[in-house]
């Protein structure tokens, strides 16, 4: 049960984010009297899911085809781009969270004022299929911290309730902070994200690409071992791991501090300004 926690937050967070931003474009479509071009936008989300199945098979199919030390390598730069992907889409959403509604308000009104049902749907796919593609990588991550089973029921849970909770704010019956919701599961998936980074060196550390310098720098295992359920449960979703190594340790807090304080500090004057204009 404990080894379910990354996938159903990673899919949570993403889903939602997807329900969201085509709850935005139907509301803005009703609200103009164009319910009748909701379908296009709801062709464009189920083509981008069946496109980020397609994605997840084939990372899951490639994978599954490598042996020895190139399985290595390609594990730890698969957890390599998942933490930078993850880290890319926190702070992208910190940046679109201010003013995402206006911009998506002024995207469906250029396509309709062009009369272009197409682009209502080519805005769905490219808004669903980013997160989808994003939560396939992210789902092959976590496949190699918890079972397949594990992360594929977590997975789903996650997505369940993002549909849910977005159904909901759609309809108007459930007031969610969405401020306060984003910025607790930002930081559950920063630690996430260094773990991933962690993960992906230990990879290297096998496959002799990267030197580990100090082997074991301690080791905990004695009391909480990676086996037991508690390790098990740190492991797969910050990272845990009872001996690691004096790189992996660095690129772990290194990544915390760094990225943490680039998170938390307030934004600047140009961050704050809506997209369209910083366009000028």
């Amino acid at each position: 049960m404990t080894e379910m926690g990354p996938s159903l937050l990673i899919t949570l967070r993403e889903g939602l984010e997807a329900a969201l931003i085509v709850g935005i474009i139907l509301a803005y479509l009703a609200r103009t009297g164009n319910r009748d071009k909701s379908g296009a936008v709801w062709f464009g989300a189920a083509v981008s899911v069946l496109l980020s199945l397609l994605v997840g098979a084939g990372i899951f199919l490639t994978a599954g085809g490598i042996e020895g030390r190139a399985e290595e390598i390609f594990e730890g730069s698969a957890m390599f781009a998942a933490a930078g992907v993850l880290t890319y889409m926190i702070f992208w959403m910190r940046r679109q969270a201010i003013n995402i509604r206006a911009h998506l308000q002024a995207q469906v009104q250029t396509a309709l004022e062009t009369g272009s049902v197409w682009a209502l749907g080519l805005l769905a796919f490219v808004a669903v299929g980013r997160e989808g593609v994003e939560t396939a990588l992210f789902m092959f991550a976590t496949t190699k911290t918890a079972t397949p089973l594990a992360a594929t029921v977590g997975g789903l849970l996650g997505l369940g309730a993002a549909i849910i909770l977005g159904y909901l704010l759609y309809r108007g019956t459930y007031r969610l902070n969405l401020r306060a919701f984003f910025n607790v599961t930002s930081v559950l998936l920063l630690l996430f994200a260094a773990g991933l980074l962690a993960h992906g060196i230990h990879e290297f550390h096998e496959a002799g690409v990267i030197p580990p310098i100090v082997e074991s720098l301690w080791d905990t295992n004695a009391i909480v071992d990676e086996a037991s359920t508690l390790g098990g449960f740190l492991k797969a979703l910050w990272g845990y791991n009872g001996n690691p190594s004096l790189v992996e340790v660095l690129a772990y807090t290194g990544y915390l501090l760094l990225v943490g304080w680039m998170y938390f500090r307030p934004p600047t004057a140009k961050e704050l300004r809506p997209t369209t204009e910083r366009a000028r």
